[in-house]
């Protein structure tokens, strides 16, 4: 299993703060051939990403193999205030997951 890393960026939009997150993942399809082997690459993709605020789900996402490489995903978060927990989690169909923790920078 590679490294996955995440990187999490707040800020303020309006009335609300900009959640950005940053995963670094193949994201496979599983239409590509190897160029080296001939063989299909495998699907490899993430299924679910789910964000808490202050430990209450606020944000459940399903993505699937359409989705790019080390996809950039944002959200708005009405309720947000500087200081606020945050806890990222994604998981995807080869069993892989990670989990990011941080806190809402509107620095």
């Amino acid at each position: 299993m590679a490294e996955r890393k995440m990187k999490i960026r707040t800020r303020k939009q309006g009335e609300a703060v900009e959640l950005q997150l940053l995963i670094t993942h193949p994201m496979e399809a599983g239409l590509r051939t190897d160029k080296n082997t001939g063989m299909k690459v495998p699907p490899h993709f993430i299924q679910r990403v789910t964000v808490e605020l202050n430990g209450k789900v606020v944000v459940t996402v399903s993505t699937g193999p359409g989705v790019s490489e080390d996809p950039l995903i944002g959200f708005h978060l009405k309720d947000a205030k500087h200081g606020d927990k945050l806890k990222v989690f994604w998981s995807d169909n080869m069993g892989e997951s990670a989990t990011l923790e941080g806190t809402v920078d509107l620095s």
